[in-house]
């Protein structure tokens, strides 16, 4: 049978660029189907930048120009079974939909896990409620594909800045750039406490790279697409897909359905509708899903493809901590890059936050990376402030963007079998198709957490030089709940996990190691569906580093290897 291309991939984020770059390149031929509109670069050599993302804050913000438009995409949410069907329709979690998918919006920075991140159920005592399990490969293997990672998407950082990172074999590809004052400022003060900010490593380019120039630290990053495509990820490895000559790129593309054939265990293609609804299948030797962890779940659902014990299951996101402070005097954080520092400090434990663990009943307590950020941009800033006549004053005197630092907590979710994304019996989208549905509930060990960091957090803005901080969570703690009216109950965390884990045991995961359903190998799961835990650090960089291990294995390229660096003395 002559098939239409070797793959075809459903998303063009992070997972689906890099997968379609490293197929491209050994050859195979590529078709990628996009649900959302392009705005990142043309399809036609050179493929350049298109010019329609830009420092718009209605445009990026407020009129989903990326996509998705929750009135037409609604999505459903609950905290558990007792509340009925959902209690909420609308955003819930969304990341963009649009040529570059979650990539386009974010801001740039690239952690590794650490070793123990992989082996978490095997190096801690367990928690009860939490099924947590190791990972059925480890750092030692994935360090080869971080560092190509890296290359491929030009990551910029300091190698020696982060005393607890994990062993690397080499130097990042560039060095990092400029840092924010603001950020300058709280991690003087959190070194003075003791604790260890470090130079973040971000895919921002600080010097031109891969034909892509330096950042011109224009202030808007996060949430927004980069004009001058400084940010790396995923324009670069689709640029490089589509340079190959057999990449083909099918934006307003809607994957409806994984299409098996007659024996039921093997794919023969998708399904999609175009942007006039009209129905489409592409075949294809192998079937790549890459559209997120949320999206993923949903179309292996609608086809009834996957472990259906398992599939939707096990769904984290990150646990938010914000501790904000206002200063007397000017920070200018709403210029330069999003985030220039972090600090793993809540990872690892201490004999405070071991004795807060005891006191909780808990056996251990982790939290996450702790990004050193500023606020808001001015619309924004002007939506927050009172109305009325002090509004003009409040604004010039901007106390919640050139005044405000804010600390975010990315703390570890723990996993748990009831918290899934399922189809909704009734919410349809604007295509008829049932809309997702989450139900989240966060483990009691995140909202321990984040009661006993906050504080410890607050102390540090106080040490900067902040007059004023206070704290919140998101999603909210109980107590802070009843104090206020919460229209969107669903977590604002963008970094959404674990709804088609990996594992070794085809009965409780969803993919093998190699990330292929256990029950339709020629299926491919790239994204961040598959990851059996959270860790405390932002996904990306390792979806990348998966997604590249995973296709070179599909195409059967030799592995990636690397050996530890001697230490100096």
């Amino acid at each position: 049978m002559v098939m239409d291309c070797d793959a075809v991939i459903v998303g063009t984020g992070p997972a689906g660029a890099t997968v379609a770059e490293v197929l491209t390149t050994a050859g195979w031929s590529v078709v990628m189907l996009e649900k959302g509109r392009n705005h990142l670069l043309s399809l036609d050599a050179p493929f350049e930048p298109l010019g329609e993302v830009s420092n718009d804050e209605l445009k990026l913000l407020f009129r989903h120009f990326l996509g998705p438009d929750p009135w037409l995409e609604p999505r459903t949410f609950r905290h558990d079974e007792t509340e009925g069907d959902r209690i909420h329709v609308g955003d819930v979690n969304n990341l963009p939909s649009t040529i570059g998918g979650g990539g386009i919006h974010a801001d740039g920075k690239l952690p590794r896990f650490r070793e123990i991140d992989f082996r978490i159920a095997s190096e801690l005592a367990p928690v009860d409620g939490a099924e947590l399990v190791d990972w059925p490969l480890d750092y030692d293997e994935l360090e080869p594909y971080y560092a190509e990672a890296e290359r491929v998407v030009g990551v910029a950082g300091d190698a020696d800045a982060n005393p607890f990172a994990a062993w690397r074999s080499g130097p990042y590809p560039m060095p990092p750039g400029p840092d924010m004052f603001c950020a300058a400022l709280t991690s003087d003060a959190a070194t003075q406490l003791g604790y260890h900010p470090y130079r973040a490593p971000t895919g921002v380019n600080s010097v031109e790279y891969d034909g892509r120039p330096a950042c011109n630290n224009c202030g808007f990053c996060g949430y927004f697409g980069c004009p001058i495509d400084a940010k790396g990820d995923p324009v670069a490895p689709l640029r490089h897909a589509l340079r190959t000559g057999r990449c083909d790129i099918r934006p307003e593309s809607y994957a409806t359905e994984v299409l098996l054939d007659s024996s039921g265990r093997k794919a023969r293609g998708v399904r999609y509708l175009d942007a006039d609804g009209n129905a489409h299948e592409v075949s294809a030797r192998h079937v790549v899903l890459g559209a997120g962890a949320f999206e993923t779940p949903r179309l292996l659902q609608r086809s009834g493809v996957g472990n259906a014990d398992v599939v939707g299951r096990f769904l984290m996101y990150h646990f938010q901590t914000f501790a904000m402070g206002i200063f007397p005097f000017r920070l200018h954080a709403h210029r330069g890059r999003s985030v220039t520092h972090l600090m793993d400090d809540p990872i690892l434990p201490d004999p405070a936050a071991d004795t807060a663990a005891r006191e909780a009943g808990l056996p251990w307590m982790r939290g996450g990376i702790v990004e050193h950020g500023g606020a808001s941009h001015p619309i924004t800033e002007a939506i927050h402030l009172s109305p009325g006549e002090d509004h003009t004053r409040l604004m010039l005197g901007s106390p919640m963007r050139d005044r405000m630092a804010v600390f975010t907590m990315q703390g570890e979710d723990l996993p748990q079998a009831t918290n899934r994304v399922d189809l909704d019996p009734h919410v349809t989208d604007a295509w008829g198709l049932p809309a997702g549905r989450v139900t989240y509930s966060p483990h009691r060990h995140e909202i321990e957490c984040a009661r006993h960091w906050a504080p410890r957090l607050e102390a540090v803005m106080r040490e900067a030089g902040a007059t004023h901080t206070f704290w919140a969570t998101s999603p909210a703690l109980p107590e802070h709940a009843a104090r206020r009216r919460i229209t969107n109950p669903s977590p604002i965390s963008r970094h959404v996990m674990g709804t088609a884990r990996m594992g070794n045991d085809a009965r409780t995961s969803v993919c093998d190691r190699w990330q292929r359903l256990h029950d339709v190998d020629n299926v491919l799961v790239a994204d961040s569906s598959v990851f059996p835990t959270g860790a405390g650090y932002g996904p990306t960089l390792t979806i990348v580093a998966l997604a590249i291990r995973a296709a070179r294995a599909l195409a059967d390229l030799e592995p990636l290897r690397s050996q530890r660096q001697a230490r100096v003395p």
